[in-house]
């Protein structure tokens, strides 16, 4: 049985990258950022190899601009999936194969640059970032609750949503008293 959860992988970053390059050449002239999420986004964090990926939009760009563009690489909007301000996108029924998007494992999000959701996101990944011992604590979390579903991804979504809820919740608490953490309007590193 392969492990659900595996050690960090330096191409992660560069994965994202090459991403990036082809969203962002068809969202040109569009206000956003493309922002890598999740625990992929962490240097040395276990994950599943799964690049998580927010645009934001902002100024006057509005949602269906960013729906239509990417609808001309192949992704469908599925709709929020019960989370308010996260709207994803797959690619499916693709008319062509894409060499990077087809081969690169990856979860699409658009949200408007002031989502709730979004501003989590972007608080979560950096605290982690920036706390070495949040980062290791919540590995540890990820991979116990990993084997307690015993590999299986449909099970190690649900236990983590009751699991790691708290401690997700104590980060972003964390992340929002802390003078030193960066808002989603100040981050820089993209």
């Amino acid at each position: 049985m392969q492990n659900l959860i595996v050690k960090y992988q330096s191409c992660w970053e560069t994965n994202f990258e090459k991403i990036k390059e082809v969203i962002q050449s068809e969202l040109e002239g569009l206000e956003v950022r493309i922002e890598h999420i999740g625990s992929t986004a962490v240097r040395n964090l276990a994950a599943k190899p799964i690049i998580d990926i927010d645009i934001s939009y902002h100024g006057s760009v509005k949602f269906y601009q960013v729906k239509n563009k990417l609808g001309k690489l192949g992704y469908n909007h599925i709709g929020n999936l019960g989370i308010q301000g996260r709207e994803v996108f797959k690619r499916e029924n693709r008319k062509y194969d894409h060499q990077i998007l087809d081969n690169i494992a990856h979860h699409l999000y658009v949200c408007p640059i002031d989502s709730p959701e979004f501003i989590r996101h972007i608080l979560f990944r950096d605290y982690l970032r920036n706390n070495e011992n949040a980062r290791m604590e919540y590995e540890i979390l990820k991979l116990s609750i990993a084997k307690q579903a015993n590999q299986v991804h449909k099970d190690y979504a649900y236990i983590k949503e009751i699991l790691a809820k708290e401690f997700i919740e104590s980060i972003l608490r964390k992340a929002k008293e802390n003078p030193q953490s960066k808002s989603p309007h100040q981050s820089k590193r993209l």
